[in-house]
């Protein structure tokens, strides 16, 4: 353990020593996060909401509702209908941000409605503008419907005032929803934070190829120091540097973008778990290569594929089917909706499956990479 801690301080005085390393780490991915979140800012807000509809009546007066209230507003682009199977489709839909608002219409909700006994239409929303909308239009479906009502009451014999007195038919009830997404700040700064994360880490386990082609690896074998302990020391070079980084980086966003990031001890681990992750991928690809330039080549290329894939630059909603289903196969995807997991006021302290995922990835690709180390580690 001793040499191990030696080697990794030798590399990290190496490091800091290089200023390139703050700039890519820290100055670089800031940069470009204020930057997009500045030029981008409003986006969000004039885009049209997406309202999804979870009709598990089936009935003529959902059709009608959907028909006459909802698909108009559709067509002339104030909100966008995503109709749904069940309630907990159109809730997931809501917290992971894409969809803005959802109605449940209940079984018998038709059946209620046309013999005149109180039926619930539900919200599920938080207090953004597709809730706003969705109330607005649900509200004034529900005096439609009462109106009909009072009138065919009326035209029945009653009297108005007694037609006043049937049941409100159809009433509207708020299951509110916790909108677990980021807002643009934060997922332009979590997204660079993951991408550039990459390139700070590849220093770490790819200088053993430095150390070669410089000819002090024959150094650190002839001394009594084991392999292992020099593999592990270069990894936990890597590992240091990016967690010292990302929670700069993120901490940083916090003060001057205004980024909420979550429970503390959620973030902490889900940082650990990316950086192990990262340094995983990267170890692995280095282990391919057969020079430091190779392997720089190599890692940026990977680095820059999972970012693209891992919804870095697009979001995964909008990649399609098959992209969103590769996404799943990078640490950026999970690290990302990690951060999204822990977003809102009543979020867990802790993401489990993405931080479980992320630990997934770093047991593989670090496993496999101190398997093939033995090729590296040759003066």
């Amino acid at each position: 353990m001793r040499a191990t801690l030696l080697v990794m301080a030798k590399d990290l005085r190496q490091r800091v020593r290089d200023r390139s390393l703050f700039l890519l780490a820290l100055v670089v991915p800031f940069g470009l996060a204020a930057v997009f979140s500045l030029v981008f800012r409003g986006i969000d807000a004039q885009a049209a909401p997406t309202i999804a509809l979870a009709d598990r009546d089936g009935g003529p007066v959902v059709t009608a509702f959907a028909e006459q209230a909802l698909r108009p507003l559709e067509r002339g682009g104030v909100i966008r209908l995503r109709p749904v199977a069940e309630e907990r489709e159109a809730r997931e839909a809501v917290e992971r941000g894409e969809a803005d608002a959802a109605y449940v219409v209940p079984p018998g909700f038709s059946d209620a409605v046309t013999e005149g006994r109180p039926a619930t239409l539900q919200i599920i929303g938080d207090s953004g503008q597709g809730a706003y909308i969705a109330r607005a239009v649900a509200e004034s479906f529900a005096a439609e419907v009462r109106y009909v009502q009072v009138t065919l009451a009326v035209v029945d014999g009653g009297t108005f005032e007694g037609a006043t007195l049937v049941p409100r038919p159809v009433a509207v009830e708020e299951l509110g929803a916790e909108r677990r997404q980021l807002s643009l700040a934060e997922g332009f700064a979590a997204g660079m934070a993951v991408f550039f994360l990459f390139f700070t880490v590849q220093f770490g386990f790819s200088s053993v190829l430095d150390e070669r082609r410089d000819g002090t690896l024959a150094r650190l074998l002839a001394a009594p120091v084991p392999r292992t302990a020099i593999a592990l020391a270069k990894l936990l070079t890597g590992v240091v540097a990016g967690v010292a980084a990302t929670a700069v980086l993120m901490s940083a966003s916090a003060l001057l973008l205004g980024a909420r990031w979550g429970h503390p001890l959620g973030v902490g681990l889900l940082v650990v778990a990316g950086v192990l992750a990262a340094s995983g991928v990267m170890a692995l690809v280095a282990t391919v290569a057969r020079t430091a330039e190779q392997a720089g080549n190599l890692q940026s290329v990977v680095a820059v594929l999972c970012g693209v894939l891992g919804g870095v630059f697009v979001p995964v909603q909008q990649l399609g089917g098959a992209f969103a289903a590769l996404s799943l196969l990078t640490p950026h995807r999970w690290f990302l909706q990690g951060l999204a997991d822990l977003h809102g006021e009543h979020a867990p302290a802790v993401a489990p499956g993405p931080t479980l995922a992320l630990l997934a990835f770093a047991a593989v690709t670090t496993g496999v990479a101190l398997l093939r180390v033995g090729r590296m580690l040759r003066p």
